[in-house]
């Protein structure tokens, strides 16, 4: 899958831009504050239907603009397809092939991505709601059942969550209504569940070697899939977690309707990432750290392939001066020819120039992009 060509109108700090891209790596160059970052994040908006640096969508209107659009063609296996979003105060609206979307589930998936970017070392050492917006952001992607799911259980959860909260301050005592809620929470839970152990037990098996490679074959890296749903094998059959779920839910009863919210179920699940057999989170170094992210973020490449059957857009934000040497060079390496790549960078390392064959280069200063021909950076 790639991304061949990207349009911007009034998009950030951009008022116009049209650009094309080549098939292998496109860098795009320039110092800070000069929309490098917004360029590749209007790539990544264009995926996913919202950014990874803001949960307002107005934020990406240009200063004085009512409204920006992202469009992109898109090449994969089967075709050429064109896709945009279109952004303004009434809300977004998707296309794709020009027809509208009504739902943001049937676009999420016509350009697959994967970001890389100084801030997934939270991955690693952040919060458990970090590692379940990876879950769901990256299997989403993969997987549309998965993105239909998690949307339904969200559903249920607000609702069931306010329905406590009325119990709560005895407003409603309808314990039926409380319990059709519930039978709804552990279907969709249940999918969830089983579909994020699917996700990470397939990751973990596909990061192992990687991380591997990366250290020297002197740490093994291995993921668990934590959930407060009583599990007891890597992957279980659908009738034991409606079974726990139910038992779980039965147990924590009282305590739910005194704290007014739900308190078992996948939206408080977690996943452990463990190097010899120890949580990297806690006991990990920096550099172990930095180490389990890139094995994460390479092994997520081939995981989208295999379930996808299409490799992914992987955009770099400004990682390789977080990376030493040998980590870059493991990076740009494992991505040679292999996929697609978009990277932002105020300078260019020794290694980039020594690894990167024939980029497209795009000079960045003030919202303005100018086009370098492919060739050696040397």
């Amino acid at each position: 899958m790639e991304l061949k060509e990207l349009q911007l109108s009034h998009f950030r700090n951009y008022d116009q831009v049209k650009l094309d891209f080549q098939s292998g790596v496109n860098i795009f160059l320039g110092q800070n504050a000069q929309g490098k970052t917004n360029l590749l994040e209007s790539i990544y908006v264009l995926a996913l239907a919202r950014s990874h640096r803001s949960n307002n969508d107005q934020d990406l209107i240009e200063w004085g603009q009512s409204k920006a659009k992202i469009s992109g063609r898109v090449q994969n296996r089967l075709g050429t397809t064109p896709i945009s979003l279109q952004f303004s105060r009434k809300g977004k609206q998707a296309r794709v092939n020009h027809l509208d979307q009504s739902r943001l589930s049937s676009y999420i998936g016509q350009l697959n991505v994967i970001l890389f970017a100084p801030e997934d070392l939270e991955l690693v050492k952040g919060a458990p709601s970090v590692r379940r917006r990876f879950i769901d952001m990256e299997f989403g992607q993969m997987n549309v059942s998965y993105l239909s799911q998690v949307s339904q259980y969200r559903k249920v959860l607000k609702e069931r969550n306010t329905y406590l909260k009325q119990i709560q301050a005895k407003k409603s005592s309808d314990m039926v209504f409380l319990d059709v809620l519930t039978e709804q929470l552990i279907q969709f839970g249940t999918q969830v569940i089983r579909a994020r152990q699917h996700f990470i037990q397939k990751l973990g098996e596909i990061a192992q070697p990687i991380h591997a490679e990366i250290s020297n074959q002197s740490e093994e890296l291995s993921l668990i899939y934590q959930s407060n749903v009583p599990l007891v094998n890597v992957i279980e059959e659908v009738a034991a977690i409606e079974a726990n779920f139910t038992q779980a839910l039965q147990r924590q009863a009282k305590r739910e309707i005194i704290q007014g919210t739900t308190l078992v179920g996948p939206h408080r699940d977690n996943f452990k990432i463990l190097i010899n057999q120890n949580d990297v989170s806690l006991y990990g170094s920096q550099g172990q750290q930095r180490t389990a992210a890139l094995a994460l973020k390479l092994a997520e490449i081939d995981l989208m392939q295999e379930e996808t059957g299409e490799y992914p857009v992987l955009l770099l934000d400004d990682v390789l001066s977080e990376l030493d040497a040998s980590r870059q060079t493991h990076l740009l390496m494992a991505i040679q020819n292999k996929v697609q790549t978009f990277i932002t960078t105020p300078t260019l390392s020794e290694v980039t120039r020594q690894l990167i064959e024939q980029p497209k280069i795009f000079e960045i200063k003030a919202g303005q992009v100018q086009v370098k021909e492919s060739g050696h950076l040397y």
